[in-house]
């Protein structure tokens, strides 16, 4: 197709994150977020990726809604000879957090498909809203432009049902979509297929043990380029210790907070999502910050991240017993990309399973996928650095190519 770019949008409730690329060589032209939409003051960095001397572009100024957001956005970027009138733009990519059981791969948008999304806003209450307000107002900017929803669920729907469904009672369950669906897909997407070029055999060749670990955090068990199980579940507060999530813990906690804590539903679902993980247990949920405290001699601090490590370790055994065999550990995002303490922690103990960290190669910084384990490792322990907007694009742009050519 001659139109090769495409703009990808992350629309949270009060925020909007963009990347525009050139998708015949995978570039970026710029990228940008506006936040504190409807607020008093808002602000839009803007920084564009082509020409010499290109500097970041910050206005502050109130943005009333994600319309007037979309549209200021269109003017950083038609000021830099990018407009989204340009002929060069093919499509818009939107990231959509809950998919359900209907979306198992990218999608354009009609009005049907927004109806669906619509329905998945109980399961979704924080994300869903929030996207279909950005594809709705891009709709309105390009009418004429293709809208592609990339689902942050869509890969973990290849889920056995042994791995997806919760013990309860079927018929309930199946009423309110009680299941897990997992999160962060397009990441562990993206660093699975980009661990396997790492070692040198294509996607269905290998099995990998996905760590994504940002201030949310989630593992995946991938086998031969199909994730067959996730840590996050019917939301993203399952799994790992997180920054402000609590991750796994028994559900009678609510019950029991409820009754002995005399606390509010939406109490505890605060507690558990916003005041619980390491931000719980310490105070702190920056990584960096709690390992200068560690340094520092601070208890609460070292008894935090031995938490977290302790779930970390958990679950790379546990997706060790559901591949069978694995090829290679793999950290991302945030934490997994640049805490080199993290990573050695989550490994050491492990190397009866094949696991090791080179200490060297594990201190090394870089913004490229490599391998920090020694020669002698069984398994192979890799940082790739993830990229959900690449992924987003790619899929977006590999769609509406299709369309176009059929």
């Amino acid at each position: 197709m001659t139109a090769s770019r495409v703009l990808v949008l992350n629309s949270g409730s009060s925020s909007v994150k963009y990347q525009l690329l050139d998708m015949r060589d995978r570039s970026r032209l710029a990228m940008g977020l506006v936040e504190r939409i409807g607020e008093g003051s808002s602000r839009l960095t803007h920084t564009p990726l082509t020409g010499s001397g290109a500097e970041p572009r910050e206005r502050e100024e109130r943005i009333a809604d994600h319309a007037a957001a979309l549209k200021a956005v269109a003017e950083e970027l038609s000021a830099d000879g990018l407009g989204l009138d340009s002929p060069e733009l093919a499509a818009i990519g939107h990231r959509v957090v809950h998919g359900g059981l209907k979306f198992t791969e990218p999608t354009v948008v009609t009005d049907e498909v927004l109806k669906e999304i619509q329905r998945l806003v109980p399961v979704a209450p924080l994300h869903n809203p929030a996207n279909i307000t950005g594809i709705r107002t891009a709709q309105a900017l390009r009418p004429d432009l293709p809208q592609v929803a990339v689902f942050d669920t869509a890969f973990h729907t290849t889920m056995p049902e042994s791995a997806a469904r919760y013990a309860i009672d079927v018929a309930t369950a199946d009423r309110h979509r009680v299941r897990r669906y997992g999160f962060h897909g397009t990441s562990h997407a993206f660093v699975s297929r980009a661990a396997a070029k790492l070692l040198g055999k294509a996607p269905e060749d290998v099995n990998v043990i996905v760590l994504h670990l940002g201030n949310g955090a989630s593992a995946s068990a991938v086998r031969g380029g199909r994730c067959v199980d996730t840590s996050m579940g019917l939301t993203p507060l399952e799994g790992l210790v997180m920054g402000t999530r609590a991750g796994d813990a028994d559900p009678a906690v609510i019950f029991h907070l409820a009754r002995v804590g005399d606390m509010g539903i939406d109490e505890i679902d605060d507690l558990l999502n916003k005041k619980s993980g390491l931000v719980g247990l310490c105070g702190d949920n920056d990584m960096r910050e709690i390992r200068r405290r560690i340094d520092a001699g601070d208890e609460a601090a070292s008894l935090a991240f031995d938490i977290y490590i302790h779930r970390l370790k958990k679950y790379i055994g546990a997706y060790y017993a559901v591949l069978g065999r694995v090829d290679a550990v793999v950290f991302t995002a945030g934490v997994g990309e640049n805490a080199a303490s993290v990573r050695e922690a989550a490994v050491a103990g492990l190397e009866e399973l094949g696991l090791a960290v080179d200490g060297a190669l594990n201190s090394v910084r870089s913004d490229e996928p490599r391998l920090i384990s020694p020669e002698y490792a069984r398994v192979a322990v890799a940082v790739v650095p993830t990229d959900e907007e690449l992924e987003i694009a790619n899929q977006t742009y590999a769609l509406v190519s299709d369309a176009e050519k059929a």
